[in-house]
């Protein structure tokens, strides 16, 4: 399907729905072919997404080292008066 870019700003929503579903879009400027609509394969896998999640996950599982809390974390730059040392 080929498309004069000037209808094209009007039907944009319609024509990536139908590149999405597989149609072949082109838009066209004085005639020629300018732009070809293609759907992103593969861009966005849930699945994947969730796995590389878990997987990073199961390899940060150990690795974290106790020390003082937020609210302690700088106490070494104080005396006991909490005074800076």
């Amino acid at each position: 399907m080929h498309v004069p870019m000037a209808k094209a700003k009007a039907q944009l929503t319609e024509l990536v729905r139908r590149a999405e579903a597989g149609e072949d879009v082109v838009l066209t400027r004085h005639g020629l072919p300018t732009v070809r609509l293609a759907p992103m394969r593969g861009a966005y896998d849930p699945q994947a997404r969730g796995r590389a999640i878990d997987e990073v996950m199961k390899s940060a599982r150990g690795k974290a080292t106790s020390g003082p809390d937020a609210a302690h974390s700088a106490d070494f730059l104080y005396d006991e008066d909490g005074l800076p040392a």
